[in-house]
């Protein structure tokens, strides 16, 4: 792993600069040829465009997947996060073609395509030979890389659909390609490397290297969401490839038998990876969400020196008045059952373990200390709650003479609101050398189980969908007692829309799953309404895009 972070660190700053400026510069005096030297500088070109991949899961591309759903929220905290009103348009999807977040994911899916075709032109170009390695290390390392593109399109065709199609950096400005024909390049690609990329062994470690199991779990996310797509369902394919790679096929994975083996410190070490990006302190570090997720003084409580800006949280399960909402979507923390050892307040115990995976109630110090706040809660104790009111402005002579007159909105936050996520475990300053020790997970085996069992269902195979669920679940309870497992009578589509919550809560996927099961549009959470605009479940063609090359059509609707 250090190998490989070490030769990704080299070209961060190259990719970083690449992700704010769309043209690249190409030298004439300086060939593939001349330029490679060893091993070495083939790997790092190899390497160069999964840097980008690591900036591109995070962020905007994440937001916009968890903020534009019913999970997550950055509401305005008194006079911090009203942006302009941006998070407030999302949530309520009223979203334009200027906003950045779609801008920044439109240019940064062609960005990580361009880099990786650039990657791809190079060392095609190359004698492998001249360096002691074959035509299969060859075939290997363009098979990654066109993996690797495919999982660009993918996400592309995800947000906007019909992207242009470049399969070279010669091509100008072109149009773009209709849904079915980045669809039908995206199947071409991964198809070709699944020929030729290798399958995992047993005992390898996950280090981003790029392996059948990834490709085939990609295209199986292509035909899982093919209705969506192209309007054609392809669960049947979907249901084949998943069968395959839980068979073993294109590897030895398994499912951990720790609900955090595949999110803690020594990841790259679960079974259940099949694709991860690699992390490491101070080298390509996957910490992108820290600032967002926490509050300016939850350094206390994990007892770090790292500063937070106190945005993102939970989207609430109760109300003001302490009373569960009742739709059918949303509500995330409480879908966990009481017992779930995920639910509990994250603690870490020492040599890189942990328990729990939220800041929820009294904030404390690792040594029990209460933690104040510094804005409504001014040295007061900090104390988190499921809710989003302004529970600062009721008393006498306050805004409120009543929590029963309290509102909860987009616009009520205060900064205790919301239950905080902390799916990527934090050491202490005394461990520090763990910090961002966790990498990225990316595709791991419990999605191709939750796929299976989804495609089973679809199929009228509602008990065998359920056997794959409780298979994943039980790992989450003392001594594996499931208190509410999945059956054949209890499995519905919201039943499935909440294990898809609960297993993968904060890893950039909810809105996909709800625009499959058609809820995207349709259906309330918190103080979210549905509009029932299909066009929705697209982003626009950004309009700076547009303006750069006229022949981009925008989406319907905008």
């Amino acid at each position: 792993m250090k190998k490989l972070i070490y030769l990704l660190a080299a070209f961060l700053f190259i990719v970083q600069g690449g992700c704010t400026k769309l043209d690249q510069e190409f030298y004439s005096q300086v060939t593939p040829e001349t330029f490679f030297q060893s091993e070495k500088d083939i790997l790092a070109a190899l390497n160069r465009p999964f840097t980008h991949a690591r900036w591109y899961m995070g962020a905007d591309r994440w937001k916009l997947q968890e903020c534009a759903a019913d999970a997550f929220a950055i509401t305005t905290k008194g006079r911090h996060w009203y942006n302009g009103g941006e998070n407030e348009r999302y949530h309520y999807h009223r979203w334009t073609a200027d906003e950045n977040w779609v801008w920044q994911t439109w240019r940064g899916t062609l960005m990580g395509i361009s880099l990786a075709l650039d990657a791809k032109n190079d060392l095609t170009k190359l004698d492998y030979g001249r360096f002691a390695l074959t035509q299969a290390d060859k075939d290997a390392h363009i098979s990654q890389l066109n993996t690797l593109i495919a999982y660009f399109y993918l996400r592309g065709l995800d947000f906007f659909g019909g992207l242009p199609v470049f399969t070279s950096l010669d091509q100008g400005a072109l149009p773009r390609s209709t849904d079915q024909e980045v669809f039908n390049h995206i199947e071409g690609l991964l198809k070709e490397a699944m020929t030729k990329l290798p399958g995992k062994t047993g005992g390898q470690r996950e280090e981003g290297v790029l392996r059948q199991g990834a490709a085939a779990a990609m295209l199986a996310q292509l035909y899982f969401n093919a209705e969506a797509y192209i309007r054609k369902p392809m669960y049947a394919e979907c249901m084949q490839l998943c069968r395959e790679i839980v068979d073993g096929k294109y590897g030895p994975y398994s499912l951990d038998a720790a609900w955090n083996g595949p999110h803690g410190f020594k990841n790259d070490q679960s079974p259940e990876i099949i694709w991860s990006i690699p992390s490491e302190f101070n080298k390509l570090q996957y910490d992108w969400f820290f600032a967002d997720f926490y509050h300016y003084n939850t350094r206390q409580f994990f007892d770090t020196d790292m500063g937070a800006n106190n945005g993102l949280h939970l989207t609430p399960s109760r109300a003001p008045d302490s009373s569960l909402y009742t739709t059918r979507l949303g509500n995330p923390y409480e879908k966990f059952a009481p017992t779930d050892l995920r639910k509990q307040v994250y603690r870490y115990l020492g040599s890189g373990n942990y328990e729990g995976m939220f800041i929820n109630g009294p904030m404390l110090t690792r040594a029990g200390a209460t933690i104040k706040g510094g804005e409504e809660y001014k040295d007061q104790p900090l104390v988190f709650r499921d809710q989003v009111a302004r529970f600062s402005e009721v008393g006498p002579g306050k805004k409120y003479a009543s929590i029963s007159n309290l509102t909860s909105r987009m616009s009520d936050g205060e900064e205790n609101t919301g239950v905080r996520l902390v799916k990527v475990p934090i050491p202490p300053l005394a461990e520090n050398t763990l910090r961002w020790g966790a990498d990225m997970p990316v595709i791991r085996l419990a999605e191709i189980y939750y796929m299976l069992a989804e495609c089973q269902w679809r199929s009228g195979d509602a008990g065998s969908a359920a056997t794959l669920i409780n298979a994943v679940r039980k790992r989450n309870f003392p001594g594996g007692v499931d208190p509410n497992p999945a059956t054949a009578a209890n499995l519905d589509a919201y039943r499935f829309l909440d294990e898809w919550l609960v297993e993968f809560l904060g890893e950039g996927r909810r809105r996909t799953d709800l625009i499959r099961w058609k809820k995207f549009t349709t259906e309330a959470w918190w103080d979210h309404t549905p509009s029932g605009s299909e066009h929705l479940n697209r982003f626009p063609v950004p309009t700076q895009a547009i303006s750069g090359n006229n022949s981009l059509k925008q989406n319907p609707g905008y």
